[in-house]
This record gives C-alpha cells, sequence and structure tokens, in this order.
C-alpha cells in the first residue's frame, strides 16, 4: 500500500512537474493543482498505516491513529483552494486584456539570458 501511494504521489509530481513548464496559464493552474495534490498524497502516506480512534472510550489499546497529517492536508487544500483562485483571477485578467492563454516571455529576462550566453 505504501508503494502505491509513493508511486502515484510521484506520478503526480511528475505530470504537475511537465505541465508548470508548458507556456499556457490553463496548464500551469492545472500542473499546481497537481503538484498540490500530489504534496496532500505524500502527507497522507508518511501518517502510515491507519491505527484506531484515540478517543474511544477511554482505554489507549494498540495504535492510535495520529491526527496531524489530516491536519497537514486540510490546511494544504484551504491554501492550495486559495492559491488556485488567485492564479484563476489572474488568469482570467491576462485573457481579458490580451485575449491569449500564452505567457508571454519577458524583455528583460531575454536580454539578461543573451548577455550571459555572450
Amino acid at each position: 500500500m505504501t508503494w502505491t501511494i509513493a508511486l502515484a504521489a510521484a506520478a503526480l509530481f511528475a505530470t504537475g512537474t511537465y505541465m508548470l513548464l508548458s507556456k499556457l496559464l490553463s496548464r500551469i493552474i492545472v500542473g499546481l493543482g497537481l503538484i498540490a495534490h500530489g504534496a496532500n498524497l505524500l502527507l497522507l502516506g508518511s501518517g502510515g498505516e491507519p491505527g484506531s480512534p484515540p478517543i474511544l472510550d477511554g482505554s489507549t489499546s494498540g495504535l492510535v491513529s495520529d491526527p496531524l497529517e489530516q491536519a497537514l492536508v486540510l490546511t494544504a487544500i484551504v491554501i492550495t483552494f486559495g492559491v488556485t483562485a488567485f492564479l484563476l483571477a489572474l488568469a482570467h485578467r491576462s485573457w481579458a486584456e490580451t485575449g491569449l492563454d500564452e505567457v508571454e516571455d519577458d524583455v528583460e529576462d531575454r536580454r539578461i539570458a543573451n548577455r550571459w550566453s555572450a
């Protein structure tokens, strides 16, 4: 089970990274979402095997589940939702201004890149 979660997280990270390297804003946003899902899966997988509930009848017999990983994932979901909403607003603004979904190259970045290559 642990290897399955690790491989699924790795696939999500790889696909998300590939999509982040694109020049289209829609692919960048989806790639960021895939990386966030991979991070959430990795956090849940780091918790190990689930145990019994921490508060059942007052006795602590055996392994109990640690709620820390679940709290971290819930926090990551809220942060990802906020960042995705912000990026969608920026993408909509860019599309409304230019009519394109493509990220343009920065002139200053190209000038610096040409200076270092010469």
